[in-house]
């Protein structure tokens, strides 16, 4: 019998990879546009998960038992794809929960003191150029921090804000009554006009596409700012490039677009009070140690015919223990 087949949309840490040695053939894809992950991953026991799926992968896939996710956002797997071809998914939930909830805090106070205006005067004009950005800056200690999503990244950033810098904060959850002792319950409209640092952390589904609309944008205070690790589409992204345009907020820093690679020609790219990163609020070298060997724990577990402890679609096991009876 041949060795199952790992098939990965991207490279693993080498220790995971080291951990999954004599269990599976780890084959890392070629390139990750759908159709070479369809092609490619033909044949696969489980696939690995950093990369959109097309939903017809799992139409024709005979031997593939699961799909498990490198993090914790399932939008990049069809799940219901996935469940009605019988094949698990599973995920690794806050694996990357307090490198994400850093990056929040780096990209709040870098907007609040001005950084990039800093950076780029002092370089192209000199120490005092720089220095005259400080006195419009302002500090994080003091302000209310609005959190919409609290789930691992959620918390995590509430804690640091609220134990690290003395914020108040407030937040939206699906779950009121599972929010920490001290953050406070308010709705959407509210959050936004009571905040001066609004982070978007929730997951994306189809409430809240759109949930950052015009007429919320519009309820922000004149310096408040806005902090996407969720996904692109929370954002009604051109009713923030107006405000941007007319001044009508602090700034932005954004981790996640609509459209991506975020196109080199955006809006967003004209703004000095935007932070842009490229969807790497999550990675460090750290995290994807911890994501990487959390994803191999699921797939040993799968292997070893077992469910996987993280399983996202029990709905899927009466079908899958059917193509692979126990």
């Amino acid at each position: 019998m041949t060795d199952p087949v790992v098939f990965s949309t991207h490279a693993l840490h080498p220790r995971a990879a080291e951990a999954l040695a004599g269990a599976g053939r780890l084959v890392v894809a070629s390139a990750i546009d759908k159709a070479t992950l369809a092609r490619e991953s033909r044949g696969a026991d489980v696939l690995v998960v950093r990369a959109p799926l097309p939903p017809e992968l799992f139409a024709d896939a005979p031997r593939l038992r699961a799909a498990v996710r490198h993090g914790a956002g399932l939008d990049m797997i069809p799940v219901e794809a996935a469940t009605r071809a019988g094949v698990l998914v599973a995920n690794v939930p806050g694996a990357n929960a307090g490198t994400v909830a850093e990056h929040v805090i780096w990209c709040a106070i870098a907007l609040l003191r001005r950084f990039r205006r800093v950076d780029r005067d002092l370089r192209s004009q000199g120490w005092l150029a720089g220095r005259a950005h400080a006195e419009s800056g302002g500090d994080l200690g003091g302000r209310t921090l609005g959190i919409v999503g609290m789930g691992n990244i959620g918390t995590r950033v509430a804690a640091i804000a609220r134990h690290g810098f003395g914020l108040d904060v407030i937040a939206n959850s699906r779950r009121p009554e599972s929010l920490p002792e001290g953050v406070r319950f308010v709705g959407v409209d509210d959050l936004v006009a009571e905040a001066d640092v609004i982070v978007l952390c929730c997951p994306l589904t189809p409430e809240t596409t759109g949930l950052i609309s015009r007429e919320r944008i519009g309820r922000m205070k004149p310096g408040a700012i806005l902090v996407n690790v969720s996904r692109g589409p929370v954002i009604d992204d051109d009713a923030l490039v107006d405000a941007l345009r007319a001044g009508r907020i602090g700034g932005a820093a954004l981790d996640v677009f609509t459209t991506q690679p975020l196109p080199s020609d955006h809006p967003y790219f004209g703004f000095d009070n935007v932070i842009l990163t490229p969807h790497m609020a999550g990675i460090t070298e750290e995290s994807m140690l911890r994501m990487g060997l959390g994803a191999v724990e699921q797939t040993l577990q799968i292997l070893a015919g077992e469910l996987p402890s993280n399983l996202c679609n029990p709905e899927a096991v009466a079908r899958y223990r059917q193509r692979f009876p126990a």
